[in-house]
């Protein structure tokens, strides 16, 4: 037998650094894989949410504008009131003293 050891040092560190450079390319493409998949789901997720808001439709509406018509209809309302009301007087009116 030799005295030469089965492994020298130098041996040894560069098997040491093949295997870490082996290990950060495995980090990386998994990294990126990971990645490339997190992208395509956000994709499809933004994809979904455009397609349900062009379903919605568009809101034309303001508050001024929805005041404006609720106090229209509620001038209406209260004339029409006045009015059945001043009518039903007068049947009454002539229901007793006719």
């Amino acid at each position: 037998m030799s005295n030469k050891p089965l492994l020298t040092r130098s041996e040894m560190r560069r098997r040491r650094e093949q295997e870490q450079k082996t290990l950060e390319r495995n980090q990386a493409i998994i990294e990126k894989q990971a990645q490339r998949e997190y992208i395509q789901e956000e994709n499809k997720i933004a994809r979904h949410y455009r397609k349900e808001l062009k379903k919605q439709p568009e809101i034309n509406k303001s508050r001024i504008a929805e005041k404006r018509t609720s106090k229209a209809v509620n001038q209406f309302l209260w004339k029409a009131i006045i009015i059945v009301s001043l009518l039903l007087i007068l049947v009454f009116m002539m229901i007793f003293f006719l």
